[in-house]
């Protein structure tokens, strides 16, 4: 059963249907890779994400499945879980 206090706090996320789009963003500046670079290299692997998309995920205004997630982080040469870091400690403060 889910606590109606805790799902207050659900509205500090603004809105945005992904919390790792700012971590993809980020990474992928630090990089130098552009979108379509990205978006690219996601397609070899067999992700069909275009560039407009990437920049709607680094917005918050696309959700990213599962399978994405594990892509951009292949990509990006990190971890699921390192760009799910802000989540977890949202997480961690409910």
């Amino acid at each position: 059963m889910i606590n109606l206090s805790t799902r207050k706090s659900v509205e500090q996320l603004k809105g945005q249907l992904n919390i790792v789009g700012r971590n993809i963003d980020n990474l992928r500046v630090k990089q130098q890779l552009s979108r379509q670079a990205l978006s690219n290299s996601l397609m070899i692997l067999g992700i069909d994400i275009p560039s407009q998309s990437i920049y709607d995920i680094e917005i918050g205004a696309r959700t990213v499945v599962d399978y994405e997630l594990c892509a951009i982080a292949k990509v990006l040469n990190t971890t699921a879980d390192t760009l799910m870091k802000d989540f977890k400690n949202y997480i961690d403060n409910i």
